[in-house]
């Protein structure tokens, strides 16, 4: 019988992506803002468990009200009347106003459908994030912006909303370019 320490299976969870996305921002000396309609802080929350994340997350908007991402994050109205708060052209506007509102260089940004019911024509466990990186130096160091994703996740309220979180965190990391991506992949370019 093989005795040692037992490794565990399947993707990294929420809080080593956590880690791993603030140490990349940090050793490219970038910020980040985070933009949460679904995920309703849990994101910022995530970010701010791990130690020293004052060094790189600038804050965050939660933005659960459609007319709060028009009037804080500056989304612009007529795209949320003609499409609805769960689009990807929503998402990275979101992402945008975070960059713009916190200061920050990178902003992430998610919205979708946690449930019970559909959204907007969206299906429960529809959900959008979006990467966002201010032109100039930031833009340079995170190549892969802006990124938009979508994917569907099954589960009550919160397996949609930690799924979610997840998906937002490895965006970050796949936006920081080869390499840095520790995550599952499971989330198609929209």
């Amino acid at each position: 019988m093989p005795s040692g320490p037992t490794v565990p299976s399947g993707p990294p969870a929420p809080g080593e992506l956590a880690a791993a996305v603030l140490s990349v921002l940090r050793e490219r000396g970038l910020t980040l803002g985070t933009a949460e309609s679904l995920t309703g802080g849990l994101l910022a929350s995530t970010l701010v468990d791990v130690p020293g994340a004052s060094d790189v997350l600038r804050g965050g908007v939660v933005a659960y009200a459609t007319e709060v991402k028009a009037s804080v994050l500056g989304v612009d109205a007529a795209l949320l009347a003609a499409r609805g708060a769960v689009d990807p052209d929503v998402a990275l506007a979101m992402a945008r106003g975070a960059c713009e509102v916190l200061g920050a260089d990178i902003g992430v940004a998610t919205t979708g459908v946690a449930g019970p019911e559909p959204q907007d024509g969206a299906a429960v466990g529809t959900v959008y994030v979006a990467v966002h990186a201010v032109p100039g130096p930031a833009r340079g160091a995170v190549a892969g912006t802006p990124l938009v994703r979508r994917a569907e996740h099954p589960g009550d309220r919160a397996a949609v909303r930690g799924a979610a979180v997840t998906d937002a965190l490895v965006a970050l990391l796949d936006s920081c370019g080869p390499g840095t991506s520790r995550g599952p992949g499971a989330l198609a370019p929209s």
